[in-house]
């Protein structure tokens, strides 16, 4: 059973990458947020985006921007779809991908998403329901919760935390 959540869509919506790293790290978040961006040191990020550019050569719509807020991989007909390089952070690609079709559908477009990952030969569909419409909400307020926030939060170990682009920020 889901709870109908009323929230201003406008007053709460936020980049992509923010609901993804929501789900990733909180203090990743916060830090990403404030201008500290360490992806571009990080070899698995740029593995992340040499797959997403490399793969799928022949479709046609790739890399649409919709109001500098979520950039959908590719675009179908009937589906938009992410590249992910690998599916160990499958949650957050999940409600990265449900927070794309909710955005869409606010723009009176509804479709079915999906995200490929290439190198496994793998691929997730994934389709708006009112239940995951709910997580979206939610995942939303928390990110503006995090956001107002003075200060980073507290440290907390995570299994990949020696793999974050952020690992020297944190436990260095």
């Amino acid at each position: 059973m889901t709870q109908e959540i009323d929230i201003d869509f406008q007053n709460i919506k936020t980049t992509g990458i923010k609901v993804n790293y929501l789900y990733i790290c909180e203090r990743k978040l916060w830090f990403f947020d404030r201008g500290i961006q360490m992806e571009s040191k990080s070899d698995k990020v740029l593995l992340g985006k040499l797959t997403g550019e490399s793969s799928y050569p022949r479709e046609q719509k790739r890399e649409l921007l919709i109001d500098n807020l979520i950039n959908i991989d590719i675009v179908g007909s009937d589906e938009i779809r992410e590249v992910k390089y690998s599916n160990r952070m499958r949650h957050a690609d999940r409600i990265q991908l449900l927070y794309y079709l909710y955005y869409l559908k606010h723009l009176g477009v509804e479709k079915k998403g999906v995200i490929n990952y290439p190198k496994m030969r793998k691929r997730e569909e994934v389709i708006l329901t009112k239940d995951s419409e709910g997580e979206v909400v939610i995942a939303l307020l928390r990110v503006q919760e995090i956001l107002k926030m003075d200060k980073p939060l507290q440290l907390q170990r995570k299994s990949y935390c020696n793999k974050c682009a952020y690992f020297e920020l944190c436990w260095g």
